[in-house]
């Protein structure tokens, strides 16, 4: 901990339970009693106060001794917030005037958060409800989960005994109508209560919370989850202040309640009109991301000095992490905040067990999910600087416990974590456990207490009633079985959008597979070599789509699955294409883009809504605005309606120099499938385009009719004399070609000459032939390559050709591979030291700087030739056999030709401390002007 830190720490742990007393007294911190307990010399305590008394932190009281006091202790004593320039006074009798300003008790409302700024009008609306005469108005909270409905309820509740609207012992009843919604008969009888016989199980008669409430105020939380018939009985109790019990028919009991429900559902499609109708105040609480950038800065200190305070240790958080941990609460909020802050905590407390030192949270150390958070602020740039003007680099939050609004927060486990994490080190170090052994198992009980405790709060796409919406559960169960498998197989937990993503992906292979169309993708050239583990898993699901839905899956779409679960197992990249929703309509854009976002998660995109009454020319400015604000480098997918949004693409990008391409009848599907392909699969902007340009939507497939008999294999077909031998030979020489130049199962299969035309038509049945490689042309309609023809210079080529035509994909590889495959199999006949495949660089190059000395390009088989020749030369060079020329001229060596082999000669093999002998290159000279051709 820095200096000046453990000087403020010093200050704050101060006994200020009798601050006003020590005023009366004249007493207060002193540099010196600083410097005596810290052991610092007192001109750098003083020069540390001043510095903490200019940051705004402590109040300097002028005199001899100089005396300072905490400000935060002072304005929680007062109860009232001090201005900057009230942090310096001439004795203790003037700051001790400030206790008896204080006449009037502070609201309960004024410690919110953004009470004074973004709450302002819903705090407002609070206080007329409650205060309305003569019992105040029933009220509706609206908002998202997280956002603080039931602390805003609390509230209500406190202000209106604030404001002595109610006593001191009103009641306050909690009831979340979510825990019984399966349930009417139950959830009615907790409400209103039962008389005894109203239904099977009622024993009793039982007092409902309608009666419990009576003075008070009852808070109905998800609302919307009350059946038709118990809104209507609410709605009559609003009216008329009268109730029923369960089992009875006159409605004769009185209750004077106030009723505040609160929903995350929109009160117009999921409450009866008539119950909406008699609640007159609705209050719609912000979402996180709608708070100013202050007000969430201020929200993430003061929960980690809630979790500073637990520990009892300072927490020093980098800026990027605290931006990870805002960024990540797009849907859980500040609930969500909560949970993240705690869990984050927890691990830095772990790996603080051997120190008494601070605690650090570092962007690097985050779990992966929490790092994504960092990126929903790709393309907000603005929005970005203006929270970091709020954040240090490193920000330190000191042990004190932050404002608290409720007393029971259902977000606020009922354990003290850290306490069980010292008790759970401090057992196994007595049993001798190694240090990192010992962070493993508390690791797992941060997994088992944590995850578990705030699984119930999610509401995240792992909800299966969200992804059903648009899949169908047969796939859904079978990517929860996938989860597990490849989780277990892993070890670790893939990134949460895996459901969804993957069951996404499924149903548009499906339906492809149902319509035969073919996979286009392009951007995949090099997946196996640089993503070996994720191919490896591809692998494995392939074999289980196939035993699962019955249907064959190409390796072409193995190297899809494989850029899938890479991109789940990493952190998201920035740098991704934008998509850009534009419709007409006062929020038909939003919508569409918060069901995307809801689903996906964050992603790299974003709405744009065009009321009718706005000009054509004032969307376009807004637009270009957005799309330079969302561009990271690779351009904007423009997802439009109608209109003249259509043309605005090329605009955009003669303004801007931003490539946008622009798709029409925007859909809520084909923007859900344009982020997962840029947010998950990484695609470029020009293969989202041409994947979506046919996009009709996840519609479902028919299982029957895509099956293994209806798609056949590929083949190549090799004829030699008998089918034997050579054909045998030429087959394992194509097969070693394939396996370098795709990673599809492409059969070969040998015939003779004499079988060839009957065999070719049964094999045809079976199988998809791609072409026949051979000595002889069987004259049918498939494709054919003469065996000679195969060793030309083009004749890998035409392989590769004739395979793409199937849209199989090709990898990028190493050229030369027929001529690699030849040269390797003579080579290993003929060397006896060295070995043909690490040779084989070595003469390619050599080779290549021949071609390049002489201007020239030798065909395979002259190629092949000569490099066999040079080989062979190299190992007589090792083991000191050099071939003696039999006619040394020196013309020869004056030549162009003879030079370039020099020059190549000790260039390529020089790094290998070799070089051939003089006669060894007239050798080279004769092949080349002999068998090459070549004019000296």
């Amino acid at each position: 901990m820095k200096r000046i830190e453990r000087i403020y720490h010093y200050v704050q742990q101060q006994n200020h339970d009798n601050l006003k007393q020590q005023l009366e007294q004249n007493q207060g911190i002193t540099a010196t009693e600083i410097s005596e307990a810290l052991s610092i010399l007192r001109n750098n305590v003083s020069m540390e106060l001043n510095e903490l008394h200019r940051q705004g932190k402590i109040i300097k009281i002028t005199g001899r001794p100089v005396r300072y006091f905490d400000r935060h202790s002072i304005e929680a004593k007062i109860e009232n917030l001090l201005a900057d320039d009230e942090l310096e006074y001439d004795n203790c009798q003037a700051l001790l005037e400030k206790f008896s300003e204080n006449t009037v008790a502070r609201s309960p409302f004024d410690d919110l958060i953004g009470s004074d700024a973004s709450l302002r009008t819903q705090v407002e609306q609070a206080k007329a409800a409650v205060l309305y005469p003569p019992n105040g108005l029933h009220t509706l909270i609206v908002g998202q989960t997280g956002v603080g409905k039931t602390l805003f309820a609390n509230l209500m509740y406190r202000y209106s005994q604030h404001a002595e609207r109610l006593g001191a012992e009103s009641p306050f009843i909690i009831f979340n109508c979510a825990d019984y919604y399966n349930n009417p008969q139950l959830l009615m009888s907790h409400i209103f209560g039962h008389m005894k016989g109203a239904f099977t199980g009622a024993e009793n008669e039982k007092e409902g919370l309608v009666e419990k409430a009576n003075g008070g105020i009852l808070f109905l939380d998800e609302i919307h989850r009350l059946p038709p018939e118990g809104q209507e009985m609410i709605f009559y109790l609003m009216d008329t202040g009268t109730f029923n019990k369960l089992g009875e028919t006159d409605r004769r009991r009185k209750s004077n309640v106030l009723i505040i429900g609160a929903t995350t559902e929109d009160p117009e499609s999921s409450l009866l009109r008539t119950f909406v109708r008699r609640i007159p105040i609705v209050i719609s609480l912000p979402s996180l991301e709608e708070r100013t950038p202050k007000e969430r800065v201020d929200l993430l200190k003061n929960l980690l000095s809630n979790e500073a305070h637990r520990i009892s240790k300072p927490l020093r958080i980098e800026d990027e992490a605290a931006k990870a941990l805002i960024g990540n609460t797009t849907f859980g909020n500040i609930g969500q905040l909560k949970s993240n802050i705690q869990l984050v905590c927890a691990q830095g407390f772990l790996n603080s067990f051997d120190t008494n030192e601070e605690i650090l949270i570092e962007f690097k150390k985050l779990p992966m999910n929490i790092k994504d958070g960092y990126f929903h602020f790709s393309g907000r740039r603005k929005e970005l600087q203006e929270i970091s003007k709020y954040l240090d680099p490193y920000t330190v939050i000191m042990p004190e416990r932050g404002k608290q609004l409720i007393n029971s927060d259902e977000y606020e486990p009922d354990f003290n974590l850290y306490k069980i994490m010292e008790d759970k080190a401090s057992i196994l170090m007595d049993q001798g456990v190694e240090n990192e052994d010992i962070k493993k198992f508390i690791t797992m009980d941060i997994d088992v207490h944590l995850n578990s405790f705030y699984a119930k709060f999610k509401n995240t796409i792992h909800d299966r009633e969200n992804i059903l919406k648009i899949v169908n559960e047969d796939i859904l169960n079978f990517t929860e079985d996938i989860q597990v498998k490849i989780e277990r197989q892993l070890g670790k937990k893939l990134n949460e959008r895996f459901l969804l993503a993957f069951s996404l992906h499924l149903t548009s292979f499906l339906k492809r597979a149902r319509s035969n169309k073919p996979l286009k993708y392009t951007n995949i050239e090099n997946v196996v070599n640089d993503k070996p583990e994720s191919y490896a898993i591809a692998l494995e699901m392939k074999k289980e789509i196939e035993s699962e839905f019955h249907i064959r899956v190409p390796n072409m779409e193995v190297l899809y699955l494989t850029l899938l679960i890479s991109s789940l197992l990493k952190d998201q990249e920035e740098n991704r294409v934008a998509i850009l929703v534009a419709t007409h309509g006062n929020s038909t854009a939003s919508s569409i883009v918060n069901v995307a976002k809801k689903l996906l998660g964050e992603g790299l995109v974003d709405s744009i809504d065009m009321p009718l009454d706005l000009s054509p020319k004032v969307v376009l400015d807004k637009i270009t605005q957005r799309a330079r604000e969302l561009d990271m480098g690779r351009g904007v997918l423009l997802l439009v309606d109608m209109g003249s949004l259509t043309s605005f693409g090329s605009v955009i990008t003669e303004r801007t120099g931003i490539p946008v391409r622009t798709l029409d009848m925007v859909s809520t599907a084909t923007v859900i499938e344009a982020v997962r392909k840029s947010n998950i699969l990484d695609m470029d902007l020009d293969s989202i385009y041409d994947s979506l340009k046919d996009f009709r939507g996840y519609g479902g497939y028919d299982s029957e009719s895509s099956t293994l008999t209806g798609d056949k294999a590929h083949a190549i077909v090799t004829i030699c004399a008998t089918g034997e031998g050579t054909a045998e030979k030429l087959q394992a020489f194509i097969q070693r070609i394939l396996d370098t130049i795709t990673t599809d199962n492409i059969k070969v299969i040998p015939l003779g000459v004499h079988e060839a035309a009957g065999k070719i038509e049964q094999l045809q049945e079976e199988y998809d032939i791609l072409m026949i490689v051979g000595i002889h042309d069987p004259k049918v309609q498939i494709p054919f390559i003469p065996i000679e023809r195969l060793f030309a210079q083009d004749g890998e080529e035409q392989i590769i050709q004739l395979v793409r035509q199937r849209d199989i994909f090709i990898k990028k590889s190493e050229t030369n591979w027929i001529a690699r495959e030849v040269i390797e199999d003579s080579l290993s006949e003929f060397l006896t030291y060295l070995n043909p495949k690490k040779i084989i660089p070595v003469l390619l190059k050599f080779a290549a700087s021949l071609e390049k000395e002489l201007n020239m390009t030798m065909e395979n088989t002259q190629k092949i030739n000569l490099l066999i020749h040079i080989g062979c030369a190299i190992e007589r060079m090792v083991v000191k056999d050099g071939l003696a020329y039999h006619d040394p001229s020196e013309a020869i060596v004056q030549t162009p030709i003879f030079k370039a082999i020099e020059q190549t000669n000790r260039e390529c093999l020089s790094p290998m401390k070799l070089s051939l002998t003089l006669d060894e290159q007239l050798y080279i000279y004769d092949i080349l002007t002999k068998t090459h051709q070549l004019t000296t």
